[in-house]
């Protein structure tokens, strides 16, 4: 009896264990789902730029082509619609990958410049490897060049991520996202991951963890 009763207490134990695990599953999907809303409704609430005096374009991957990839293309396309709107300096930033025949921020200056941006307004930096760095490095620069107002231009679920970074820089923002275009599967991918990198965010500034 005593034998049975052990069993049946082991049991009940196991299936509230199961119970609480599956809560907090449940529990973890539901706030990172909402937290993938969050980052949609981010990007979507940002402004058009207005009276701006310098661009700053964020790399993504170049293919080993030397072809910007589909990403950074609709970054470059993007960043060319605010320069012709009210053209000024642009600096194009990110260091060279692995997989990357040349610094991202190199190849984008060579497609802007030959699509008939003046080489003058186009400055590469090809030594950041991260989005702060990037944002880091081209605020020096301008700043140098005496720009006090500068448009972030990156992908649109990326956008207000940088933007936040600026501001934690003591600067004043604005931004122009590039549309992410091919579809749900897509979207979701990119959109989740960028979930994560704001948990990644708020786990440095207020926890000081070293992520």
């Amino acid at each position: 009896m005593k034998q049975r009763n052990g069993r049946s207490v082991h049991q009940s134990a196991l299936r509230k264990g199961f119970r609480i695990m599956l809560w907090l599953l449940v529990i973890g999907v539901v706030v990172y789902a909402g937290l993938i809303a969050w980052v949609y409704v981010q990007e979507i609430s940002v402004p058009e730029p207005a009276a701006y005096d310098s661009i700053i374009v964020l790399g993504a991957q170049v293919q080993p082509s030397g072809e910007p990839s589909v990403q950074l293309r609709w970054r470059l396309d993007r960043a060319r619609e605010v320069y012709d709107q009210a053209p000024c300096y642009i600096v194009v930033t990110g260091g060279q990958g692995s997989d990357e025949p040349a610094p991202e921020g190199d190849i984008m200056r060579q497609v802007l410049i030959s699509e008939g941006v003046p080489a003058q307004h186009v400055i590469s930096d090809p030594e950041s490897m991260d989005t702060r760095e990037n944002l880091r490095n081209a605020w020096t620069i301008l700043e140098q060049l005496g720009c006090k107002s500068p448009v972030v231009v990156t992908s649109d679920y990326h956008l207000p991520r940088a933007m936040q970074l600026m501001r934690d820089m003591g600067m004043e923002p604005q931004g122009a996202g590039s549309l992410c275009k091919p579809g749900i599967n897509f979207w979701l991918k990119n959109h989740m991951r960028e979930a994560l990198a704001w948990v990644k965010y708020w786990g440095v500034k207020y926890l000081g963890l070293p992520l």
